[in-house]
This record gives C-alpha cells, structure tokens and sequence, in this order.
C-alpha cells in the first residue's frame, strides 16, 4: 500500500487528530475521523445497513482543503 498524507486537522494538536490519505495503489480515500455517536449512527441507518466492514467516521469542514487535494491528486489532476 502507497499511502500519502495530505494533512491532520488544522485545528488540532497533532496528535491523535483526523487525518486524510490517498492509496495511490488501489485509488481509494483514506480517512481517520472521530467515531459516530450513536445518535448520527441511527440518523445514518435512516438511508441503509452499514455493513460490519464499514464505519461512520466524521471530519470538520475545516479540513476541506486536505479532502479537496485529494481529490485532485486521485484524479490526477496535480502535480506529483
């Protein structure tokens, strides 16, 4: 797996914080997040199963910039 970072939340000490990658191998986001209470989670299930393979993470808009160069770079559409 070829992960790369593109950044932890702005906000944040650092340690133990949302972070965004991108698996450069298999195109796919990588995403650390806080965990679904289980208010959202019920709110989630409203629109279908979340199969025992998945989770319900959530990021602060904040980090809006690391998600976007993700994007760009998973589309290829940066600079490497």
């Amino acid at each position: 797996m070829a992960l790369r970072s593109f950044g932890k939340d702005p906000e944040t000490n650092g340690d133990h914080c949302p972070t965004v990658w991108l698996d450069e191998e298999r195109q796919e986001f990588v995403f650390q997040g806080w965990k679904a209470d289980e208010s959202l989670q019920a709110e989630c299930l409203q629109t279908g199963p979340i199969p025992d393979t998945e989770a319900v993470v959530r990021l602060p808009a904040r980090m809006v910039q690391q998600i976007r160069e993700a994007c760009d770079a998973a589309d290829g559409s940066t600079v490497r």
